[in-house]
């Protein structure tokens, strides 16, 4: 296992770079824990499996340094840097049995038999393997074949890091779930340094203690779960963390109050400064989870026309017309659902404003 060191690191895949907007990835400069739980997050093309593929040893960056620990692997072919990739598709010879597959790694690196065999088997049974380890690869369901390919990177104890490329694209929901779950099992037993690609954030906040969204090749925020939720850094990080994402409303300041068309929104004084120092486009932003909604007129609230009502089994979400912009509030599944009018408020703790896509604080 090995903490992680990005570098300075860009990358572009033309071969003379003339301008910054050319890099697939522009600066990124992290360190990475050793025994972390990472999920890359972002959408297609933000450069998730660049980074990936530089961090194993596929690709080599344009500018920039990739350390493991104290050591520069940035010039080590994947070979050399002793990590372990599991790709979309599972990689596996199907004429070899499972136990076999399991025990490839193994016994390319010089293990002795016994060795071999008590390691095998005690991966077969984190992974719930172990009654078709002698069954051949190819009769197995896509499901299994995949936990064979997570197998093949679990069996080496001393790997820097397991990088796992959007592993469970081809599993149906039910075992997507089960697999998250195992393998969340597996790093808090085994505190081996994962690095998971996806652009499913389901998957990154059931899998990772750290989740690194990227946006068009940058890394917008590394935080937890929590923190990407309730304190985006950036409006792309507020929007597409969440189901739906967090209201965005522009606005300028007046005093200490928010001023969106004819309506005057009280914020808390920190943020009211924040905001008048700014000289950025300024935007407010909000939970749809955080809005409070009723049916009725309530104190400090706005009256909005109901657009819409979307029922998602559990809770439901109201789409609303507020001085020309579209909000969306979510209620509960037995709270009282408006219909043409509702009031809705603001509470201070919640707001959040950005100036230029950037959260203030």
């Amino acid at each position: 296992m090995a903490q992680i060191n990005l570098d300075e690191i860009a990358h572009s895949y033309l071969p003379d770079v003339q301008k910054e907007d050319e890099y697939a990835l522009k600066r990124i400069h992290n360190i990475w824990d050793d025994g972390g739980a990472y999920a890359l997050l972002g959408p297609s093309g933000c450069g998730k499996t660049t980074l990936l593929n530089i961090i194993s040893g596929l690709l080599k960056p344009s500018r920039g340094r990739v350390k493991f620990g104290d050591i520069d692997v940035t010039d080590l072919p994947p070979e050399k840097r002793n990590i372990a990739q599991v790709f979309q598709f599972p990689v596996l010879y199907d004429t070899m049995t499972v136990f076999n597959n399991l025990a490839f790694p193994l016994k390319n690196r010089g293990f002795d038999k016994a060795y071999i065999d008590k390691r095998v088997r005690e991966v077969a049974e984190i992974l719930e393997l172990e009654p078709v380890l002698n069954k051949k690869a190819e009769g197995l369901g896509a499901d299994a074949k995949q936990k064979i390919s997570l197998g093949r990177g679990l069996v080496r104890e001393d790997v820097a890091a397991i990088l796992f490329d959007e592993p469970l694209t081809v599993i149906d929901p039910q075992l997507k779930w089960e697999l998250r779950c195992k393998l969340k099992e597996i790093h808090e037993k085994l505190k081996l340094t994962l690095i998971y690609v996806t652009h499913d954030q389901v998957e990154a906040l059931t899998f990772a203690d750290k989740i690194i969204v990227m946006y068009e090749g940058w890394i917008v925020q590394i935080g937890t779960p929590q923190e990407l939720f309730e304190y985006p850094n950036h409006k792309f990080v507020g929007y597409f963390i969440g189901s739906p994402g967090m209201n965005f409303v522009p606005c300028t300041m007046e005093g200490d109050m928010v001023k969106i068309g004819n309506a005057r929104i009280p914020v808390d004084e920190k943020t009211a400064a924040l905001a008048s120092a700014s000289e950025g486009k300024l935007e407010m932003g909000i939970r749809p989870l955080y809005l409070t909604l009723s049916c009725d007129p309530i104190e400090g609230g706005f009256e909005t026309d109901v657009k819409g009502v979307e029922d998602q089994g559990s809770h439901r979400i109201v789409s609303l017309d507020f001085q020309g912009h579209t909000l969306k509030a979510r209620i509960a599944e037995n709270d009282p659902v408006p219909e043409a009018k509702a009031w809705i408020s603001f509470p201070k703790e919640w707001i959040r404003l950005f100036a230029d896509e950037h959260l203030l604080k």
